[in-house]
């Protein structure tokens, strides 16, 4: 998740999703890391598009982008969205 500070949209995720988010399957598969927008973007995001937005939350793996979803809809469609993102993983196999 890659924020700025006094972020109204990026400040109601965390109230609406923040907490719930490593607790659910969603959060499992695709760990959250916040990314300040204003600071210098980790040398293991360098590959991924410039990010415009806040928030906006990208899906990587093995480095690459593979998705993103820019803005926050509400709690109501960002768990369709964030679902339709993990399609594009492969799931990790169950032990």
């Amino acid at each position: 998740m890659f924020e700025a500070p006094g972020c109204t949209f990026c400040e109601q995720w965390h109230e609406e999703v923040g907490d719930a988010y490593p607790k659910t399957a969603e959060g499992r598969r695709a760990p959250l890391r916040v990314v300040n927008m204003q600071s210098k973007r980790p040398a293991d995001l360098a590959a991924i598009k410039p990010v415009i937005f806040s928030p906006t939350f990208v899906l990587v793996e093995d480095g690459q982008e593979m998705g993103r979803i820019q803005g926050y809809p509400g709690e109501e469609f960002f768990w369709p969205m964030l679902g339709e993102l993990l399609e594009a993983i492969p799931a990790a196999p169950e032990s």
